[in-house]
């Protein structure tokens, strides 16, 4: 594996259903910041981190799980929101696996604290850690976390 302590990362950051309305859709859970507000902040957070984000949004599952098969030798790592996907998707799961890249599972809301379905993550046994419950904060943590990871 190359040394990746000191060449810039690329950082697959993967948006699943829905959250192309964020700033709109129940902002009472999700908050206000819109999904271009959160690239950018992931943009400019990663510049400090000497780590390019790429991020893609997606409503679809066939999308998601080919984004994540072209992740390989493309990216070092996954940031992923699979939104409700998290809880029923057995294929972003296996995409997941089948490319081993370290992947940080984020959710805007606290999953734990909501309704019973959402309490179980399909992606969580197999990525390197989930971060949710602190608004947008979650994606920057979990994109800090990631690159200290691949950088470790």
């Amino acid at each position: 594996m190359p040394d990746l302590t000191l060449q810039p990362l690329s950082i697959l950051v993967l948006h699943g259903p829905n959250l192309n309305l964020l700033g709109q859709r129940e902002p009472g859970i999700y908050g206000s910041f819109t999904l271009a507000e959160i690239n950018h902040l992931l943009e400019a957070e990663g510049l400090k981190l000497q780590a390019k984000v790429f991020p893609v949004q997606s409503n679809h599952e066939g999308v998601l799980v080919d984004t994540i098969h072209q992740a390989l030798g493309k990216h070092q790592g996954i940031l992923i929101n699979a939104g409700a996907y998290t809880h029923t998707s057995v294929a972003l799961r296996d995409a997941i696996a089948g490319v081993s890249l370290p992947t940080v599972e984020v959710h805007l809301s606290n999953i734990y604290r909501r309704e019973e379905f959402r309490h179980h993550s399909y992606i969580a046994p197999i990525a390197i850690g989930q971060i949710s419950g602190f608004g947008v904060q979650s994606y920057v943590l979990g994109l800090q976390a990631l690159v200290h990871h691949l950088r470790d």
